[in-house]
């Protein structure tokens, strides 16, 4: 039973998932660093800080203590701004990884020179006498 085990944890697929879930996880703290520090300011630089939170439909704005919040009706804000969020993420990823990448691999995996192979004469003559006996036997 333990044997069993102990092949299940060692065969390859097991330990390639368990290094793609770790380089994705510290992947993901790049790329969220990314939008984060630096595409976030720089959409805020340009057309101000995009945060959606104050959206609510049949919410009713309600002042205690001299802070307004919401309160009642459907949040969508921050459902918007996740969604935002996502896209934002999801194009630094493809344009900063996806591309370059792909383009690298490109330069890398160059097709092979296709190399015309050229059929010796005796092989040519061969083929046309096969092709004049088959015109001849119809």
């Amino acid at each position: 039973m333990l044997n069993g085990f102990k092949d299940f944890i060692l065969r390859g697929n097991i330990v390639d998932l368990a290094v793609a879930v770790i380089i994705g996880a510290a992947f993901g703290a790049v790329i969220d660093s990314l939008v984060k520090d630096l595409i976030t300011p720089l959409i805020g630089l340009i057309g101000g800080q995009p945060d959606f939170s104050s959206i609510a439909i049949g919410a009713k704005e309600v002042v205690k203590n001299g802070v307004t919040s919401l309160e009642g009706g459907i949040r969508i804000g921050s459902f918007l701004n996740a969604i935002i969020a996502f896209l934002i993420k999801a194009a630094a990823v493809y344009f900063l990884v996806v591309v370059p990448v792909s383009k690298l691999m490109a330069i890398i995996n160059k097709p092979a020179p296709v190399v015309e192979v050229i059929a010796p004469e005796d092989v040519k003559l061969l083929t046309e006498i096969r092709d004049l006996l088959a015109k001849q036997a119809k």
